[in-house]
């Protein structure tokens, strides 16, 4: 038998307003139950005002952790995503968010780690430190990240080229890589809006794959969000705005 070691929390000792922008961030109990619930009104809300037709279920891995990567046109599409995460893994899903618009305020960032569980990513000044730091919790943690690699919301409804930085966090790892397709949250919420459309959302969830063969570098991670972009647009229906640009790092 193993001898039993208490770890504590990554996040431990950092004031409340520096837990709330960490990507070390830990949730807790309460974090927890307020997920679920929350989770619980968005699923209803999307059934009904939306309706809203999922495809591909069966493709989420059973357990361990993963990344599901999707396109980018509206805020409802990190809600679409996580409502279709199982009741038992809800706490361990963590939105990918923009530092800048989810966590810019202390009224936000509460808002966004009670309701959403979601991790910032400071677009601005995206670093290495904070992209190896969310690759380490994948691999140490059973978590399960929801990215989108354009790193804004589409103006257009067409699909930008995803920037390389998903490609640092996944390039030679084992975890699975889940391409998603979401339609119809473009005309539900587009950028401009702020009060959703009652349109139809359909998402269609791909077969898992790996990135293990991909080397731990530039090369690498720029062919992972080729991969990872073309495994997505299939599944969208949407070609990028420019087909021919490199994903940015």
């Amino acid at each position: 038998m193993q001898d039993w070691k208490l770890q504590p929390a990554h996040d431990l000792g950092l004031p409340l307003s520096q837990q709330l922008r960490s990507v070390r961030r830990e949730g807790g109990l309460v974090n927890a139950c307020v997920v679920i619930a929350w989770s619980a009104i968005v699923l209803v809300y999307l059934k009904l005002y939306h309706r809203l037709r999922v495809e591909g279920l069966e493709n989420l891995p059973a357990s361990g952790s993963f990344v599901l990567v999707a396109n980018h046109c509206s805020h409802l599409d990190a809600l679409v995503l996580a409502s279709v995460i199982p009741w038992r893994m809800k706490s361990r899903v963590h939105p990918i968010a923009a530092g800048d618009t989810f966590f810019s305020s202390p009224l936000r960032g509460i808002v966004s780690t009670l309701l959403l569980n979601a991790l910032p990513m400071w677009r601005m000044k995206v670093c290495s430190h904070a992209l190896s730091d969310l690759r380490q919790r994948l691999l140490s943690e059973s978590c399960v990240y929801i990215i989108f690699p354009e790193g804004t919301r589409s103006r257009s409804g067409r699909m930008s080229p995803f920037k390389s930085g998903v490609g640092m966090m996944l390039a030679s790892t084992a975890i699975p890589v889940v391409p998603c397709g979401i339609r119809g949250t473009f005309k539900a919420l587009p950028p401009d809006r702020r009060v959703p459309r009652p349109a139809r959302i359909d998402l269609k969830i791909g077969v898992p794959f790996r990135l293990t063969s991909l080397s731990d570098n530039h090369d690498g991670w720029h062919k992972a969000a080729l991969a990872i972009q073309a495994a997505v647009s299939a599944l969208s229906g949407s070609s990028t705005s420019s087909d021919s640009d490199r994903p940015a790092g």
